[in-house]
């Protein structure tokens, strides 16, 4: 029995000074993505020495691995489908249709384009498009600021409503908590709740009713590479298809995403054939460009949750939560605001190990509550997402900056989100039952 305990105390200290090592890796200089690689081989060493039998452990980081690697290539090949659409300036088709210069239906009109645009695009490539975007269509100033802001509020609200529009929602698809039209009718309204609010308490703020505009400093828009329309309407398709297929054939998202990277590689192949200069537009250019490190770092963290979960540690932290915190609700509300702090994509991983579907079924208002959260409770603090890191190397916005002007907006729309959806799921009368009593309806 100690040497069980000794096993479990020696795992959660590796997992705690591997956690702070990417939590502050400012401020170690050391890159997550090894911190992270690192802590997995260790608790998985640690595990296969604490485990019955070696047999055991290899069989446990076996399967372990097989769930992991399903994530891994979609992500690998879903961010390479991005990185041709982008390198072929496919996303002009959206962002060049943006000519307003009137503050409040700019804040509108970024906040919703960036929505929908997010919601089959990960969060980082859409705050990149949108922030550049930006940058051709304002100077610097105060005022734009404040719309970056508003893409990574508007990039988090978008990814959560989608299978495919946040990593987080992706490996809970993936691993059978969520299914996706069921996720995309509960989680919409929610979603767009949390972006509405910010917008509706931004449009009353003085930096966007006293904006001047100013055509100064603005950048010139690229223009599209040849057949980018085509790239553009093929990639999105092959990202809008993998759901599709899933349903179709039954075989895991990530064959899904291979076969529209292989359409893409062949089609970019084809249309750019004997065009040396052409080669950044080809599939092998954009391999080397997407965030190889990144996946990475997604990798070491969850093989390392993984292993936290095969030695029974996030079972006993489960029972801990449900007899401290009896309801579900909160502890899926309390994650997402730890997301705006810590990462995510570990935070949704130790969930999915604290609890399994005979716990929680899918699509049960504990696993739509956790894909709402983790997604949106990012945009309160701008190094809580991946969206809000990019935004703030390409604004050179600070911490405070965004915890004085925004996090208060984005606060109110995470809270906003999670009323609107409770309400939805826990009215006591139905739409249907109220339609039924209007009489010219009823047909009575």
């Amino acid at each position: 029995m100690f040497r069980i305990f000794s096993i479990d105390v020696a795992m959660a200290l590796i997992f705690g000074i591997g956690y702070a090592g990417i939590i502050f890796e400012e401020s170690f200089a050391f890159n997550k993505s090894g911190v992270g690689l690192l802590m997995a081989v260790s608790l998985w060493a640690v595990r296969s020495i604490g485990a019955p039998s070696t047999d055991i452990a290899v069989s446990e980081l076996t399967n372990a691995s097989a769930e992991v690697g399903e994530i891994v290539f979609f992500l690998l090949g879903a961010m390479t489908i991005v990185e041709i659409i982008d390198a072929h300036q496919g996303f002009n088709l959206v962002t060049d249709n943006i000519t307003t210069r009137k503050p409040r239906t700019l804040l509108w009109a970024i906040g919703l384009v960036t929505f929908f645009l997010s919601s089959v695009l990960d969060n980082m490539t859409c705050t990149i498009a949108m922030v550049s975007l930006l940058r051709k269509l304002l100077p610097p100033s105060e005022f734009r600021k404040l719309l970056g802001a508003v893409v990574v509020i508007a990039a988090n609200a978008g990814g959560a409503w989608t299978p495919i529009g946040d990593v987080t929602t992706t490996m809970l698809w993936i691993h059978g908590q969520i299914s996706t039209l069921q996720t995309m009718k509960d989680l919409f309204v929610p979603s767009a709740v949390s972006l509405a609010v910010p917008l509706a308490l931004m449009s009353l703020t003085s930096e966007v009713n006293g904006y001047g505009q100013d055509s100064s400093n603005v950048m010139a828009s690229e223009q599209m590479a040849p057949q980018g329309l085509l790239v553009f309407f093929v990639g999105i398709g092959a990202l809008i298809f993998v759901p599709v297929f899933k349903a179709l054939t039954g075989l895991p998202p990530f064959m899904g995403i291979l076969l529209g990277l292989g359409v893409l590689w062949i089609l970019t192949d084809a249309i750019h054939y004997g065009e040396s200069e052409k080669q950044k537009l080809k599939v092998p250019q954009a391999l080397s460009r997407i965030d190889t490190q990144g996946v990475l770092f997604f990798l070491g963290i969850l093989l390392s949750v993984s292993s936290l979960e095969a030695a029974g540690i996030l079972r006993e932290l489960a029972n801990f939560l449900d007899a401290h915190i009896p309801s579900s609700e909160v502890i899926a509300c309390v994650i997402g605001v730890v997301s705006a702090i810590i990462d995510n994509v570990p935070l949704v991983a130790a969930t999915m190990g604290m609890y399994d579907l005979t716990s929680f079924p899918q699509d049960s208002q504990f696993w739509q509550l956790i894909s709402y959260c983790a997604g949106t409770g990012g945009s309160m603090l701008v190094i809580g997402s991946a969206a809000g890191v990019a935004f703030m190397g390409m604004e050179k916005v600070d911490f405070f900056w965004y915890l004085r002007k925004v996090s208060g907006f984005a606060f109110a729309g995470y809270v906003a989100g999670i009323a609107a959806y409770l309400a939805i799921h826990n009215l006591p009368i139905s739409l249907s039952t109220t339609v039924a009593q209007v009489p010219f309806l009823s047909g009575s």
